[in-house]
């Protein structure tokens, strides 16, 4: 199993290391989904934490069809990941009816080498066919999805999991992702089949602020079969 903790921030960056975790995707603004962090934050993350480092590029909150502008600032961000030294790239893009982006998927999916690269849940927003979105996200050369089986939680979204995972066959990683907690990982890797999940193990502080639980990232880990 491999585990992929959201980190939100230095401090939850260092929890999720307090935790025993040794992946995490690093962004900022989590309460909006997650938006790019700074060149800074993934500095830290990658040479003094030491964490493997996949950094969520999302100039903005909202949908994922991005004007031309956006676009190009993307490419900006993904470059600065590349000399940060970040391992991972996470996008996500889609055309105005809902598709897969292809041409902008593959697009980056080059300019991001040798980084890999995942294509993030807004593969869960799509309107065309699960099975038929992972076959394109697959031929753009991405090397994992991060999903929830097209539900709101991956929990519920377990069928749907299975069935990409089958279908995938190996070519490409299909990270669970969505709801994931200490009380319903096992269940979701043994009746899916994923060999990576992803959780926020997050919790409220009083001023509202959102951050990684390094308890919960334990208690996490401590459900599942040893992790790399």
């Amino acid at each position: 199993m491999k585990v992929e903790i959201c980190s939100n921030s230095r401090r939850s960056a260092e929890h999720a290391k307090a935790g025993g975790a040794n992946r995490i995707e690093l962004c900022s603004r989590l309460e909006v989904g997650g938006t790019t962090p700074s060149p800074e934050d993934i500095v830290y993350c990658v040479r003094q934490l030491q964490l493997r480092t996949h950094v969520l590029v999302r100039p903005r909150e909202g949908h994922f069809t991005y004007s031309n502008a956006e676009f190009a600032l993307i490419c900006e961000q993904v470059e600065m990941c590349k000399q940060a030294g970040a391992h991972a790239v996470v996008v996500g893009f889609l055309t105005p009816d809902g598709h897969i982006d292809t041409l902008r998927t593959r697009h980056i999916v080059e300019l991001a080498a040798p980084m890999e690269v995942t294509f993030h849940r807004a593969f869960d927003e799509m309107t065309e066919s699960p099975l038929v979105a992972l076959e394109k996200v697959i031929d753009c050369g991405c090397h994992r999805i991060l999903t929830s089986g097209c539900c709101p939680t991956a929990e519920e979204g377990i069928g749907t999991l299975r069935q990409l995972v089958q279908q995938a066959g190996g070519r490409i990683t299909i990270l669970a992702g969505a709801g994931i907690t200490p009380q319903n990982a096992a269940r979701i890797v043994c009746e899916t089949g994923v060999t990576e999940i992803h959780g926020s193990c997050k919790h409220t502080l009083p001023d509202g602020t959102i951050e990684t639980d390094p308890q919960i990232v334990k208690e996490l880990l401590a459900t599942l079969p040893p992790i790399n």
